[in-house]
């Protein structure tokens, strides 16, 4: 009996351990397949702009373009005055503000700091014509620019410091005909750009995209589903769902992977479960700024040095720019394991006549915590540096960058702090004491959303739930199985691990003991039996 007891307990830990090698999930994901065949069918056209009267002649400006435009799509002018494209603002409810209006007017940044003062070379990212100051008609439908977000051409170009003018090299007619959905290249042109150059800003949204391979993007990949931006932003009335964290404040209209894959994505529901707490991108996007490096810090403090009087420019091995007189020095970095924060979907921005609070400044505030249950981990860029700011006053301002001529007080041509600055402030309606100086900024938040890895690649379960260099080491708050320790809990753990083995092994060791036992009394009986004289 006793031998026969090992073979059972023997064979049914061989058959655990085998059942734990040879298992196979089942990978058949029937939501995911019927996803790829919903989106693997492309819209097909059903007007051919080339063919339409109205675009057949010659334009000689591209607010022309516009009105024949207009002559067919008649309303269509004020949904897109209507948008946060056109206004570059938004109006929303912000804790500690109230109602007040948050965008790319008044909202600064540690990249090129802010829009005032240098609309005629930041509006090459503005859908209009003509906004070379803060006195831009935001009333005047002929400046909406169709083109740029609709031209199927891949012709079309903004050009530099032109006011939001296309580039003189565009053929306006051959655009005019050419225009569709807008695709990647179209979005790109402006998000992809953001700060200056390819891929500064955000790390996740770069020219790269626009033909990549799946492994840089699942979803955008040329040989993976190759997905336009706006098969998931999409729009009503050119309300684009979707919305930049740097730049919105309140939790509204916001794109999610949920909306096409659902909140059970999964065949197991260990990891369905993960997603209460746990955003997609924290496990699909294990890295960032996989093609092309982006920029993690900025150092104002370090611009207008120059050679034999002239400004000049510095480039690492990879042809990034490590210094420019104009804009001072910088760090960049390639395939970056993001960082992880807790996120409710609102944010704080430093605006444009802000008091500073506490140094190095928080540039913008992404709110959330382990305790507000509408939170969730999300993997984020975080960018830093140092920028200008008044003594005084104790605020950061804007400086006046770009100008076409020297004297005209623009930095990048005078290399000015002082003068740049008194022109900055005064076009945008705020005191300057005259005194400057540079302060360090921190944790301009950008949130990861884009480059999802094939999901071989998605981050293991050890890659969080460990004690040595964990990707959720600096997220603190809250306890993590594998990565924290609490001395009463593992005093339970432990214990109730060393009982549950005693009272296996204990009960094992009765029964073997009362089988012996049996087994002698059974003998005995028998022996009894055998010596007993026969009646």
């Amino acid at each position: 009996m006793y031998r026969t007891l090992l073979i059972v307990i023997f064979s049914t830990v061989v058959a655990l351990i085998l059942v734990n090698i040879l298992h196979q999930e089942d990978n058949y994901n029937l939501k995911l397949e019927t996803l790829r065949h919903k989106y693997a069918l492309k819209a097909i056209p059903s007007v051919s702009h080339s063919k339409l009267p109205a675009l057949q002649r010659n334009f000689k400006t591209p607010q022309e373009v516009t009105e024949a435009c207009l002559s067919c799509h008649t309303e269509t002018h004020k949904e897109v005055m209507a948008s946060s494209h056109w206004n570059w603002e938004r109006v929303a409810y912000v804790e500690g503000r109230g109602i007040s209006s948050a965008g790319k007017k008044n909202v600064m940044n540690n990249f090129c700091l802010g829009t005032n003062s240098n609309q005629q070379s930041c509006a090459k990212c503005h859908i209009g014509y003509g906004m070379s100051s803060s006195h831009f008609d935001f009333n005047n439908a002929r400046n909406v620019d169709c083109m740029v977000c609709h031209d199927n051409s891949d012709e079309y170009l903004k050009g530099a410091s032109m006011a939001g003018y296309p580039d003189r090299t565009v053929n306006l007619e051959n655009v005019a005909q050419s225009v569709g959905s807008p695709r990647k290249s179209n979005c790109g042109s402006c998000h992809s750009f953001g700060g200056g150059g390819n891929n500064v800003k955000h790390g996740d949204l770069e020219v790269a995209l626009n033909s990549c391979s799946r492994e840089v993007d699942v979803h955008m990949g040329a040989n993976g589903m190759n997905l336009e931006c706006v098969a998931c932003h999409t729009a009503k009335n050119h309300n684009i769902i979707g919305r930049l964290y740097s730049v919105s404040s309140d939790n509204t209209n916001r794109a999610t992977c949920e909306q096409c894959h659902s909140t059970t994505p999964h065949l197991r529901d260990v990891l369905n479960r993960h997603g209460s707490r746990v955003s997609c991108q924290a496990c699909h996007i294990p890295q960032y700024a996989k093609v092309n490096s982006t920029k993690m810090s900025w150092k104002w403090s370090d611009a207008g040095k120059l050679k034999d009087g002239k400004p000049y420019e510095l480039e690492d091995s990879l042809g990034n720019h490590n210094y420019m007189s104009i804009k001072g020095s910088f760090v960049w970095a390639r395939n970056v394991k993001p960082d992880y924060i807790w996120f409710n979907g609102t944010a704080d921005h430093y605006i444009l006549g802000d008091s500073i609070k506490s140094v190095p400044v928080q540039m913008n505030t992404l709110n959330g915590s382990y305790s507000d249950r509408r939170s969730k981990i999300i993997p984020v860029k975080i960018h830093v540096g140092d920028q200008i700011y008044d003594k005084v006053y104790n605020r950061l301002v804007q400086p006046k960058l770009y100008g076409e001529t020297e004297g005209d007080s623009a930095y990048w041509k005078d290399f000015k702090w002082d003068d740049a600055v008194a022109a900055g402030m005064k076009e945008s309606g705020l005191r300057y004491s005259g005194k400057y100086g540079f302060v360090k900024t921190k944790k301009m938040y950008w949130p990861v959303n884009h480059m999802v890895s094939p999901k071989g690649e998605a981050v293991g379960c050890a890659e969080c739930h460990t004690r040595i260099n964990g990707r959720l080491a600096k997220l603190s708050g809250f306890y993590l199985p594998g990565r924290d320790q609490n001395k009463s809990l593992d005093f339970v753990g432990y214990w109730m691990f060393i009982l549950t083995l005693v009272a296996v092994f204990g009960h094992g060791a009765i029964r073997i003991s009362m089988d012996i036992s049996r087994n002698k009394y059974e003998k005995q009986i028998i022996n009894y039996d055998e010596d007993k004289p026969a009646e």
